[in-house]
């Protein structure tokens, strides 16, 4: 994708610590996130970069730091506030209720009050058509491409701002993976706003206008995607082996 002209940050992490009880995981990430850009997070696991969008999507509270939307600080703001705003996650893992059947599934996301039931089933049979033909089965018994599909499509039906996908090709086939990047891509061309964190540097790479690269929980490169992508197998070897290479090192 052909990066245009970057618009002013609709998301800024600045200084951000970030920890789960004890223990710390982000240690004064700085980020800013271009309106209207594709922002891939680059990195091996245990990194942080699910934490970031953690605490970007509301889901987890800063330890020190600040964390600003379209230059307002969030403060103590909460993730259905924020989905409220207009910022949406889809969460490694899924998260679709199982015991609810699709259209059931969607309707969920209608409490907003600002799209009806017949317009969110729309859009995502739109954006996803075999959802539609699975209309009214359980979603725990849809295929993990189609539970996907379902949790993205989910996330779409307030026409987010702001989409944070974690992880969405895990597990998946490549034609389906394929198939939800195809979404992504329309996504970003209509002036949604994605950040991501994605497992395969080269599916991301191809859609992704910014990227970073996150190593033991700060961010020690951002540019753009191409150069990102040729660094982040060193970020993956330094954080497979315990440890951070020169590329690696703090200025």
């Amino acid at each position: 994708m052909t990066a245009g002209l970057p618009g002013p940050p609709v998301l800024e992490l600045l200084s951000v610590r970030a920890a789960y009880g004890r223990i710390p995981v982000l240690h004064g990430v700085d980020l800013a996130v271009p309106t209207g850009s594709v922002f891939a997070l680059f990195g091996p696991n245990g990194a942080g970069k699910s934490t970031i969008l953690k605490v970007a999507g509301g889901r987890l509270r800063p330890t020190a730091g600040e964390v600003r939307l379209e230059g307002k600080p969030l403060g103590r703001t909460s993730a259905d506030a924020l989905a409220r705003r207009g910022v949406c996650t889809v969460p490694e893992g899924r998260g679709v209720f199982p015991n609810l059947a699709v259209h059931e599934n969607l309707r969920m996301w209608t409490y907003r009050g600002d799209v009806g039931i017949a317009e969110a089933e729309q859009r995502a049979y739109d954006t996803f058509p075999v959802l539609k033909l699975r209309r009214r089965q359980l979603a725990g018994t849809l295929s993990g491409g189609e539970q996907q599909m379902l949790a993205v499509a989910r996330a779409l039906v307030g026409r987010p701002m702001l989409l944070l996908l974690d992880e969405v090709s895990m597990g998946l086939a490549p034609v389906v993976v394929d198939q939800l990047y195809e979404v992504v891509t329309a996504l970003a061309a209509g002036g949604m706003t994605i950040v991501l964190v994605e497992q395969f540097v080269h599916t991301a790479q191809a859609v992704a206008t910014r990227a970073a690269i996150v190593v033991q929980g700060r961010v020690y490169r951002v540019g753009e995607p191409a150069e990102i992508a040729a660094l982040a197998a060193g970020a993956y070897l330094s954080g497979a082996a315990g440890t951070t290479n020169d590329t690696f090192r703090e200025p």
